[in-house]
């Protein structure tokens, strides 16, 4: 119950996007496309993961141990820096589509702070690590549910006829924030 729990709250209740702003840049800049931004949910959903559990390791038998938490920071860009390798390296080998339309993208996971900030909360809410592993997929999936439902409504406001101003960015962050506001609604669930 407990693990559902988590899922839910990080899915819909504390939306790593919608609720905690994190991972903005990915959010609003591969939203043009909804098998773009799938992809980069997928590439996220990858990463978070194996990130977090690598991360919570370093953190409980490198950085505890030898009273370095100081490094925190570092040694967790370094893990996701390299993880972000590997996920290039096989997108583009598997699905060189994708690869292409992901772009600058990509290797801005590295520096996507919903990865980051992921790791360092387990840390912080003392999870063990099946409790972090449960909080890493449930932020990822709920980033790409975010991500994949904003991508398509501004497909949908691009057909749209709005005034000049009014088009691409500006009517993209009001939508963001009405979006942000819809899944407000499920903060009495849990």
């Amino acid at each position: 119950m407990e693990y559902l729990i988590i899922i839910i709250s990080t899915i819909f209740i504390n939306n790593i996007v919608l609720a905690k702003f994190l991972g903005i840049c990915p959010f609003l800049g591969v939203s043009k496309n909804t098998s773009t931004a799938v992809g980069m949910g997928g590439a996220v959903v990858f990463v978070m993961t194996i990130a977090t559990i690598i991360t919570y390791l370093v953190q409980h038998y490198i950085l505890n141990p030898f009273d370095i938490g100081y490094m925190q920071t570092v040694t967790y860009i370094l893990v996701i820096a390299f993880l972000v390798q590997v996920v290039e390296i096989i997108l583009k080998k598997v699905s060189p589509d994708l690869y292409q339309a992901l772009g600058v993208y990509l290797p801005l996971i590295t520096t996507n702070c919903t990865i980051l900030g992921v790791a360092i909360l387990v840390i912080q809410n003392n999870y063990n690590l099946m409790q972090s592993v449960v909080f890493a997929i449930g932020n990822s999936v709920g980033f790409t549910l975010a991500i994949a439902m904003f991508s398509s409504l501004r497909e949908q406001l691009d057909t749209a006829d709005l005034p000049e101003y009014m088009q691409g960015i500006p009517a993209a962050l009001i939508t963001a924030s009405i979006l942000s506001m819809a899944f407000m609604g499920f903060a009495g669930l849990v």
